[in-house]
């Protein structure tokens, strides 16, 4: 891998392996001075790049272990090969990102959400991470989930699951911007998971996806007459059956199908985090910049996501609105707008996507950053695990 999924981060690392066992791993972990795993290379940040090696867990031995509402999975497995093995069980997640298409490991430690009320990190009940001297450790603190891929090489999860259910997909078109702003809360708690996207000119699009026997909430606009995709003009074949069809859980909680590539492909990612009590204040602010966003943005999507214990989640101890937008792929101008956009409503950015936020200001928005730093430390000593990315944000450590 030369280069993460939208091409526009270009990895340095001096090599990259793929190792086939825990032997093979430890050995290379051991020899060498700075390591990083990626995942299924979706991030747009540099957040999984190295100088060093570069380690894809895709080929490790499979693992799919359950104990009532528990199961233990190999880290580097994606969510759309864990998925049926659950529903296989009886057993369900509780959320799952939009694309199935990324790594277990990836999306605990950037702590990606989804359509569901946590981000993936929530369900976390321990992970076993291979440290710089080649051992494996149980970590079981809210400050080693969401850990950026600094604590060492995630090589299994433990998720709490919940019973398999089904769920029902339905959009619904021509929601006036003033309809979403006044009934902003009814909206998001109306059904199991809402997903508004709003094109900036005075217009939204919810796509709700109802929990099978649960009662829902009467949305405003009228159901699509027929399949939609986020961005327009992109074939909605690629996405999940709409229509109010019910279908089990990992066939509707994603927006994208497994077998397509997801969203655009050509796009820059950011994802913005605020407090859901400023959730109206944040998007009026950023509604009066519709002239700027516009011309960049392919598809913009609100989601909320309830407050959740891990350390650098962005909805840490707090209930959230999650502001995501897909950038057309061009960065110099991505680039320059966000940082306008984060002076106007003050966020907590996805760890995985495009953002500009420094680190003062950032570590000022998190109540466990020196603790999570401390964690860096007593784990990875030598900072075999460090890079640019972590660095930057984290400083280096005082024996690397």
């Amino acid at each position: 891998m030369k280069t993460n999924w939208a091409g526009n981060v270009t990895f340095t690392a001096a090599q990259a392996v793929t190792p086939t066992t825990a032997d093979d791993l430890r050995a290379l972990v051991r020899g060498s001075n700075a390591v990083h795993v990626v995942g299924s290379g979706h991030s747009f940040s540099p957040i999984a790049d190295t100088t060093g090696t570069l380690v894809s867990l895709a080929a490790m031995p499979d693992v799919f272990e359950t104990d009532r509402n528990l199961v233990r999975v190999n880290a580097g497995a994606t969510l759309a090969q864990l998925a049926p093995k659950l529903e296989s069980a009886g057993l369900a997640l509780h959320t799952l990102p939009s694309l199935p298409h990324i790594t277990i490991a990836g999306a605990v430690a950037t702590a990606t959400h989804g359509s569901g009320a946590r981000s993936l990190a929530g369900a976390v009940r321990s992970i076993d991470v291979m440290r710089g001297d080649g051992s494996v450790v149980e970590l079981t603190s809210a400050g080693a989930p969401v850990s950026l891929g600094g604590l060492g090489v995630i090589t299994a999860v433990t998720l709490e699951t919940v019973p398999s259910f089904e769920v029902a997909q339905t959009v619904y078109e021509d929601v006036a911007w003033t309809t979403l702003l006044i009934q902003l809360e009814q909206i998001f708690d109306g059904a199991y998971s809402v997903s508004a996207f709003v094109d900036w000119q005075g217009g939204a699009t919810l796509w709700v996806k109802h929990r099978v026997g649960d009662t829902q909430y009467t949305f405003p606009g009228h159901p699509a007459d027929g399949p939609r995709h986020p961005v327009t003009g992109q074939p909605a074949s690629h996405c999940t059956v709409q229509g109010g069809v019910p279908g089990p859980w990992h066939e509707r909680l994603p927006h994208f199908k497994a077998e397509f590539t997801p969203s655009v492909g050509q796009e820059l990612q950011t994802e913005y985090f605020v407090p859901r009590t400023r959730a109206v204040t944040a998007l009026r602010a950023l509604a009066e910049m519709s002239t700027v966003i516009s011309p960049l943005v392919q598809a913009c999507e609100i989601r909320t996501i309830h407050a959740e214990p891990q350390w650098l989640s962005p909805a840490v101890d707090r209930d959230s609105l999650a502001i995501h937008f897909t950038w057309v792929p061009n960065t110099p101008a991505v680039l320059a707008l966000l940082p306008r956009l984060e002076e106007a409503i003050a966020p907590r950015p996805h760890w995985g996507k495009l953002f500009t936020v420094p680190p003062t200001l950032l570590a000022a928005r998190y109540p466990q950053w020196d603790s999570f730093k401390s964690l860096l430390t007593e784990h990875d000593p030598k900072g075999v695990f460090r890079n640019d990315f972590l660095t930057r944000y984290f400083g280096s450590t005082a024996s690397s």
